[in-house]
């Protein structure tokens, strides 16, 4: 694992500011911390870490992120050291969070607070006590429901600090803060599209054989566990044409291994039965994860942070959402799925949302009745991710709603 340089940032560890603070001077850049705590799998710190890092390259903030798993953290970026209290990776000072954060230490000018984790109680007192208050943004987790738009940007002031946290709702439309998305992520695409030695030497090192001929399908399975993995599985196999399956290590990867009838399908696993070749892969770091989308004719995904990527790909994807009590997450899948699907036909729309629903949990999932509309589905995707642009990307709305208050 590569190490990290460590050295102070600009704004660590301090005294708080004095009370004469002046004001934020035109041209001089913002200090932004970022805190994260990481509840479940890879999504809230997936989501800080793409933010912190477009805040520093593509706006020239100086941004901290205060993480409390940094072993999880280090999964998704292999340049992080686990144990290290501070550390520097990309231009982004990450700080383990602790209990004593905010005793002596400097506020940024903008603080979010990612996914409701609450601010240290120091850390927050320390924030009331700055000449000129923070922007306080509490940002939320993306949903596609009509109703983020009316949130959006809502102030909340605090019941005993004279501070105020604005609410920010990532989401798929217009009068939403919008979702993650790189300014050079399009021409990075593209450029892999383009070049095929990129991608004959990119599934070379993902699989270890030469790429398959092109009349198989190549599907990327990134999913939780699923009772009808195995429906799929054996569809797959009994399918008219070829698919080739590409599996991450995680949560899904035990589904496969009892599908083909071994004790586990990890990185280097590779197995054939039937039309379907499976291969395991490694588990895939944030900054290899878009390749993998590049390189497949659907993916399946899960989560927030996936779900995202798999729209930029701009190729037809599965999303597994993350499942709640009571059927709570069905009404956020159908909402995301009104998005995606307003332009299609409605065979094709139809199939797609019987798919989605099966693949979360109602009914069977059909391959044939699906993939049937394939040419359909990828210029949906297409037309999608031209569309869902228009929106803005989260960290550049982040950074101008951030200027508007500093003013």
């Amino acid at each position: 694992m590569p190490h990290a340089r460590q050295h102070a940032h600009p704004h660590a560890h301090h005294p708080a500011a004095p009370p004469t603070e002046s004001p934020l001077a035109p041209g001089e850049p913002l200090a932004c911390d970022i805190f994260c705590a990481v509840v479940d799998n890879f999504g809230d710190i997936g989501v800080c870490w793409r933010v912190a890092r477009q805040l520093a390259r593509e706006h020239g903030w100086q941004v901290r992120l205060f993480v409390d798993d940094l072993h999880t953290f280090a999964r998704l970026a292999p340049g992080v050291q686990p144990d290290a209290m501070r550390q520097t990776v990309d231009g982004i000072v990450i700080e383990h969070w602790h209990a004593r954060v905010g005793d002596a230490i400097e506020i940024a000018d903008v603080v979010i607070e990612a996914f409701a984790c609450e601010l240290p109680p120091a850390y927050l007192a320390a924030m009331a006590r700055r000449a000129r208050r923070p922007v306080w943004i509490n940002l939320e987790y993306l949903s596609a429901e009509d109703w983020v738009a009316d949130f959006h940007l809502r102030p909340s002031p605090h019941p005993r600090h004279a501070l105020v946290k604005t609410f920010f709702f990532p989401g798929l439309s217009a009068g939403t803060g919008g979702v993650p998305k790189e300014r050079d992520l399009d021409a990075r695409r593209a450029a892999f599209e383009a070049d095929a030695a990129a991608r004959e030497a990119w599934w070379r090192h993902a699989t270890g054989d030469a790429p398959p001929l092109p009349d198989v399908t190549l599907v990327s399975l990134f999913a939780y566990e699923n009772p009808a993995a195995g429906a799929l599985l054996t569809q797959w196999r009994d399918a008219a044409a070829p698919v080739v399956l590409l599996v991450p290590a995680g949560r899904v990867s035990g589904d496969v291994a009892r599908f083909f009838g071994v004790e586990s399908f990890g990185a280097g696993a590779r197995a054939r039965i039937g039309n379907l070749t499976a291969y395991g892969l490694a588990f895939v770091p944030q900054h290899d994860y878009d390749a993998l989308l590049w390189a497949c004719d659907l993916n399946f995904v899960r989560g927030e942070d996936s779900f995202v990527r798999a729209q930029w790909a701009r190729r037809p994807f599965v999303w597994q959402i993350y499942p709640q009590a009571d059927d709570a997450h069905l009404p956020k899948l159908d909402a995301a799925l009104a998005h995606l699907t307003a332009g299609l036909a409605s065979a094709p729309r139809d199939a797609l949302a019987r798919f989605w629903h099966a693949w979360n949990g109602t009914g069977t999932p059909d391959w044939a009745d699906l993939w049937q509309h394939r040419a359909a589905l990828s210029a949906n995707s297409a037309d999608w991710a031209a569309k869902l642009a228009t929106a803005g990307d989260l960290a550049g709305n982040l950074a101008d709603y951030a200027k508007s208050q500093l003013k």
